[in-house]
């Protein structure tokens, strides 16, 4: 059978196998898509083509290391890494500030911003799952005022009442959530950026 026909599954066990044409037939069955998707989010084309070439490194590094597991799904698979490195391009080379983990540290004004530019977008979505991740580390009673407070926009009075607490213990709650976020944020080194 012509290689060209084989589906990407197939063609990602030929290269594992140490076929290396199969790798080039992946690569230019995907490579508009892979580039486009690119450019449409850095619009540099050097840049793009950095990062498309970076891309494909790490397709090549994960699939010789045999870590590669997403059967079926090649393409979305590629995008994701394009996408991290899109984000990655932008937090090194954009050089927005970072929060630090103070008193004053607000993590979730980055939630809220309704003036982001198209070109933090990406930072935007990624540090929205950085956030939702953390939060699912905290107690459920913690996790459920800030989910009403930042998500839902309720105030601590109509906290209070959903959850049949005072106002004080809904305080607390949200107190205790963000010391907690904090000392997850600076016992892993998690950097959250935003423009």
């Amino acid at each position: 059978m012509c290689i060209s026909k084989l589906d990407d599954c197939e063609l990602v066990t030929q290269y594992i196998a140490g076929q290396e044409p199969a790798l080039e037939t992946l690569i230019y069955r995907h490579k508009q898509r892979v580039y486009s998707f690119i450019y449409s989010k850095i619009l540099d084309k050097e840049i793009a083509e950095d990062i498309f070439q970076d891309t494909f490194i790490k397709v090549i590094n994960t699939l010789k290391k045999g870590t590669y597991s997403e059967s079926g799904k090649f393409l979305p698979w590629v995008l994701r890494i394009a996408h991290n490195l899109c984000i990655d391009y932008f937090r090194k080379n954009k050089r927005l500030p970072t929060f630090k983990n103070t008193d004053d540290f607000d993590i979730f004004s980055v939630i809220s911003d309704p003036d982001i530019n198209i070109e933090n977008q990406l930072i935007k979505e990624q540090i929205d799952q950085d956030v939702f991740k953390l939060l699912a580390t905290l107690p459920k009673d913690q996790r459920e005022v800030i989910e009403m407070r930042f998500y839902k926009k309720m105030s601590f009075k109509e906290i209070s009442e959903l959850l049949d607490i005072s106002i004080n213990t809904a305080l607390g709650r949200m107190r205790y959530a963000l010391i907690n976020l904090r000392k997850i944020i600076a016992t892993n080194e998690i950097i959250l950026t935003i423009e």
